[in-house]
């Protein structure tokens, strides 16, 4: 999968058949001189059957897909929902792909008024899908906007102001929405009730990651031993973008310090310089991890606090290394702060302190 590109696109349009590499909320056409980009945009599977892992989401969308179009219909609306990097952009990718329609994108954030969805709607084309990422951070007055839409096909265009306005409904073609968040829980009711279809993406495993590494490869034109998959994989965090951009970071090593081949060795020496460790952990998850062990004996800690330690926002410590640190069983969130669990000691090469199983209480 691309890097992540920048956010700032409202309402772009890709034709299903072009090799486009974006993320959400932008789009990026790479020129016929730029073989590197487009090798890159080609990681994302064009159709369900290339697409690896999420079994139950993906044959629960074949349904619904292909009876859509027995009928001749546009699909009910599709609500994806799960961690970052798992598939939910490559997916609606898929969606107009499968339909033959073209995919408009944008994002939650890039959507403040009413007015800015009004115009993206009001230019759909029959058929169409709108891919809306980030979708739980919608702007109210937009998200009011999108329940109409949504159910009835039409906009309300308000003319005039103050006692003198008034609302001319504006028709709309069928369309598809869909929807991508990370935070499901933050989708108002009347929002989450009007699609179709809601997908959970989980975590892939081990196995499912190599099937992409060594497809990713193949596409990128670079030999890759099923040893380095394996490992590249371990270190992924369950994670198809994540293990994507490491194996890009082992093809840099092997081109510049090795034979070319992307082996073991080649593996384990790149992922060293890049500083992912064999849990998968990086710079920052591990900074958590001793300044919670070393420095506060293991806890309890305020995430503020702990932020302080490690130099960085609160967000970024909650967002971005506390998620993989808690589920992976290194970190422990209680009424009191964040804890280290006895596998973080372990990990740091440290003594287990007596005290930590009442750590808890």
């Amino acid at each position: 999968m691309p890097e992540d590109a920048p956010d700032d696109l409202l309402g772009g349009r890709i034709e299903v058949g072009e090799p486009d590499a974006f993320d959400a909320g932008s789009v990026v056409r790479p020129a016929a001189d730029e073989p590197e980009r487009a090798a890159e945009a080609a990681l994302r599977p064009r159709r369900l059957e290339e697409f690896v892992g999420q079994r139950v989401v993906r044959d629960q969308l074949s349904l619904v897909l292909e009876a859509a179009m027995a009928r001749g219909r546009a699909p009910d609306h599709v609500l994806l929902s799960g961690p970052p990097g798992l598939g939910k952009t490559t997916l609606a990718m898929i969606i107009a792909a499968e339909l033959g329609a073209s995919l408009r994108v944008t994002s939650g954030p890039a959507i403040q008024h009413a007015g800015d969805l009004a115009a993206v709607l009001s230019s759909l084309d029959e058929g169409e899908v709108l891919f809306i990422d980030e979708i739980h951070r919608l702007a109210r007055p937009a998200e009011e906007l999108l329940y109409v839409a949504m159910e009835d096909f039409r906009v309300d265009v308000v003319v005039g102001k103050g006692a003198g306005a008034s609302a001319i409904p504006l028709s709309l073609p069928p369309f598809t929405v869909v929807g991508a968040t990370t935070r499901a829980g933050l989708l108002p009711a009347p929002l989450r009730d009007r699609f179709g279809f809601t997908g959970h993406l989980d975590f892939y495993a081990d196995d499912e990651l190599e099937r992409v590494l060594v497809r990713s490869a193949g596409l990128l034109g670079v030999p890759l031993d099923a040893a380095a998959a394996s490992e590249i994989a371990s270190r992924s965090r369950g994670t198809p973008r994540i293990a994507n951009r490491l194996l890009r970071r082992v093809r840099d090593w092997a081109q510049v310090r090795g034979d070319g081949r992307l082996s073991l060795d080649a593996a384990r020496s790149a992922l060293a310089v890049y500083e992912v460790d064999e849990r998968g952990l990086d710079r920052l998850d591990r900074a958590v991890l001793d300044a919670l062990c070393r420095r506060f004996g293991g806890g309890p800690v305020g995430l503020t606090t702990l932020a302080v330690a490690v130099g960085e926002e609160p967000e970024t410590v909650e967002t971005v290394a506390e998620p993989f640190l808690v589920r992976e069983g290194l970190v422990g969130r209680t009424p009191r702060g964040r804890v280290a669990l006895p596998p973080a000691w372990e990990h740091l090469g440290l003594a287990v302190p007596a005290a930590s199983d009442t750590l808890f209480g």
